[in-house]
């Protein structure tokens, strides 16, 4: 029986706790935003005007970029605006459904990444029946299944947080809601939510972890037996920059949510958080067009044009 006041809304901590630095940090933050956006809106833009990038590849890298946009825009542009107005709170509701978006896009980046690792396999060490095993109906199907399974997932450990009750403390110590942090105010048992969370995010991520790995060590044992110095480092031009952003989302993942407790403190949860949020959406865009030659060369062509 619960005999307290059920919460309604909660209080984000935000950035600081200084209003003198607020500002700041709405600055700051705007700034990343839009050069996040900008630099993900390009790539897709890139892709979709030359027709030299319409292959398997590029179209699982669209799905990433518009995943990382979305994923930014469902967390920064609400942060920024209460930081500058000084507005922390936030509706049950609003804040159960960000957490269903962080949910979705976080699981469907780490399947879309995966799918790419089985693209770059199947291009490097069955060159002959790429275009058969990799056609469009195929990557249509795989790009659906990660959205698919990823939003089933949310919708479920949505639906097991909606049942919880939240009678005493209010604020959530981040800048965005997420289920852990709702876990940890709830006043009702949470060793079902707790254990369906770890069960599927451990299952998950082992499960894409182990099958990129593994296909990178086909994809390497292809790679070092290439003769042509010149064919190899082609081969790794278009390798590197995906296992890149797949080891900087998997590593800023990991430290926000595995570390261990010892590590724990505010500023630390805080800074992890921004490096998981906003790092991986930031950093792809440019990875990609940095390392990445075609891309390179068609952006240039159209920011020239």
């Amino acid at each position: 029986m619960i005999n307290q006041t059920t919460v309604t809304e909660f209080l984000l901590l935000g950035f600081s706790d200084f209003p003198e630095l607020q500002p700041l940090y709405f600055i700051a933050f705007l700034f990343i935003y839009l050069v996040t956006l900008t630099g993900n809106i390009l790539l897709i833009v890139t892709v979709a005007q030359h027709q030299k990038l319409h292959s398997p590849m590029y179209f699982f890298l669209v799905n990433l970029s518009f995943l990382d946009a979305s994923y930014i825009s469902t967390i920064v542009p609400k942060s920024i605006i209460d930081s500058l107005l000084n507005n922390r709170q936030i509706s049950f509701p609003e804040c159960i459904t960000q957490a269903f978006w962080v949910l979705t896009f976080t699981g469907t980046e780490l399947s879309i990444l995966t799918v790419m690792a089985y693209d770059r396999y199947i291009a490097i060490c069955y060159p002959l029946q790429y275009s058969l095993i990799m056609n469009w109906r195929a990557c249509f199907q795989m790009a659906a299944a990660s959205w698919a399974c990823s939003a089933i997932n949310g919708i479920v450990q949505i639906i097991n947080t909606w049942r919880l009750y939240f009678c005493s403390s209010n604020v959530i110590e981040h800048f965005f809601c997420d289920i852990p942090q709702l876990l940890v105010l709830s006043c009702t048992d949470t060793t079902v939510n707790q254990g369906l969370l770890l069960a599927i995010a451990v299952f998950v991520g082992s499960f894409c972890f182990f099958f990129v790995f593994v296909s990178y060590a086909y994809i390497f044992s292809a790679v070092f037996k290439i003769q042509s110095i010149q064919a190899r480092y082609k081969v790794f031009s278009t390798c590197t920059p995906h296992l890149t952003v797949f080891s900087l989302f998997v590593i800023t993942a990991s430290f926000s949510y595995l570390r261990p407790k010892a590590w724990s403190s505010l500023p630390m949860d805080m800074m992890a958080a921004i490096l998981y949020t906003v790092l991986p959406p930031l950093m792809n865009p440019i990875i990609y067009s940095l390392r990445n030659k075609d891309i390179k060369i068609c952006l240039m062509k159209m920011l020239k044009g």
